[in-house]
């Protein structure tokens, strides 16, 4: 068996000294990488840029760039039965890169963005049905409905959901708390886009009746609308979706509960 395992943070540079970043240290996917060593697995570890080490035995790709990371996930995934895109890779790069330092002066400096390749997504295209595919989302809010929409949209077989603001969770710790989040075996027999849809209309119309309660927010028709909507949409999350939820733990906790669940 085989594994691919992202991990840290990329750097899209804007000049040779400056970048645009993340906080991600790294630790969450070398545990992760470690822990597939551990039962068997030959693990290759496409990572970011990090001060931290990987033992003997995992086969590092260190890069710097999103590009970079796609590149080396590109040309690994084929052979591997199971991906986890643990890494925290910047959505948006600089348009161009000047070659020589950026000088300081009065005027205002505009750096236009483009978007990074979506590396889940790009392997989500191409997976086989043997093959498994997981993903990570980091949410500051609507976490599980992030979380959800990443499953179709990058064809997950499994999403690990951070939702950061909790003690002990995110950046650079050596604790996280994360929910798991798996479609259910009803989830295949149904059309995908049937109950997605409905749950994005039912979360547009839960949209809609708040933005209208603002207006007059002593209206028991839209109270009711509100509450009955927000009761629907948690009943289609119940029905097509398993949700499991891990208190903080140590990342080698939380990398065997990962991995229990693919």
């Amino acid at each position: 068996m085989k594994a691919l395992v992202t991990a840290g943070p990329t750097y899209e540079h804007i000049d040779p000294v400056r970048f645009i970043g993340n906080h991600s240290s790294g630790k969450m996917g070398i545990e992760i990488a470690e822990r597939l060593k551990e039962l068997g697995y030959e693990v290759v570890l496409v990572i970011g840029p990090t001060h931290l080490t990987s033992s003997d035995g995992i086969r590092r790709i260190d890069v710097v760039s999103a590009d970079q990371m796609y590149d080396a996930c590109m040309k690994e995934f084929s052979t591997c039965d199971v991906a986890i895109m643990s890494a925290a890779v910047a959505d948006y790069k600089p348009s161009m890169c000047s070659d020589k330092k950026i000088k300081r002066n009065d005027d205002k400096l505009t750096i236009e963005l483009i978007p990074n390749k979506d590396i889940a997504a790009e392997l989500g295209k191409i997976k086989n049905p043997t093959q498994k595919l997981i993903g990570f989302a980091l949410e500051t809010n609507d976490g599980v409905d992030n979380a959800i929409r990443k499953i179709q949209s990058k064809n997950l077989d499994m999403i690990v959901l951070n939702q950061i603001g909790d003690p002990g969770v995110g950046f650079k710790f050596d604790t996280n708390k994360v929910t798991i989040i798996k479609p259910k075996d009803i989830y295949k027999t149904i059309a995908m886009r049937t109950h997605l849809d409905s749950l994005r209309g039912l979360q547009y119309c839960l949209a809609r009746y708040e933005k209208d309660l603002e207006k007059v927010p002593n209206s028991i028709f839209y109270q009711s609308l509100v509450k009955s909507t927000t009761n629907q949409i948690v009943e289609w999350r119940n029905m097509f979706f398993d949700r499991k939820e891990f208190e903080t733990k140590s990342k080698t906790e939380v990398a065997k509960d990962i991995i229990d669940n693919i």
